[in-house]
């Protein structure tokens, strides 16, 4: 059962029809290079809090929104996190880190309520501690993946050409998406 949950959890994050978790996660470490990695890792490991106590939560049905909602609500946190690129920049790194990590936490709680309905149809009444462990250890690998990735290419890229542009640039095609996204799920 273990094993099944750790391949839900990394299929989760890394599939393309679920583009959401990967335009988070490349908003989130863009503005890094290889050298801040233990950052990036910690605000993964932050979403990934987040996102293991409301998955948990409302998979006991301990708490409920309309997944309609929690959509826009994801599509929404993508957006911030985009612009939060834009107008944070790095050289206020205190503030921005420690807001980073915030919303990092929160933006994982509003995602794990959106994956919660089909979580609970997987556990089809078993326990929910080892499903739960082995899906959020999938996720957090899934994570380090695309995080590391985009961590490689933004430290060679820094090398060639100008980081704000990048940055900036890249955060702007994810808000735009955001947007896209947002539009779709109110209509």
């Amino acid at each position: 059962m273990f094993l099944e949950f750790l391949k839900l959890g990394i299929t989760h994050i890394l599939d393309i029809n679920g583009v959401d978790h990967i335009l988070f996660l490349v908003g989130l470490s863009i503005i890094y290079t290889i050298k801040d990695w233990k950052t990036v890792v910690w605000l993964a490991t932050a979403f990934t809090l987040g996102h293991s106590i409301t998955l948990a939560l409302s998979a006991v049905d301990v708490i409920k929104v309309d997944s309609n909602t929690i959509e826009i609500l994801i599509a929404l946190s993508i957006f911030l996190v985009a612009i939060f690129n834009i107008i944070l920049p790095r050289s206020t790194e205190r503030l921005s880190l420690r807001w980073r990590y915030i919303s990092a936490g929160i933006f994982g709680l509003i995602h794990g309520i959106g994956f919660s309905n089909f979580f609970s149809i997987m556990l089809s009444g078993d326990s929910l501690t080892i499903p739960l462990l082995g899906f959020n250890i999938g996720v957090e690998i899934a994570q380090v993946l695309i995080v590391g990735a985009v961590l490689i290419l933004s430290s060679i890229i820094s090398k060639n050409y100008s980081r704000k542009l990048y940055v900036n640039m890249i955060s702007g095609i994810i808000a735009i998406w955001a947007i896209k996204l947002i539009m779709e799920r109110i209509m």
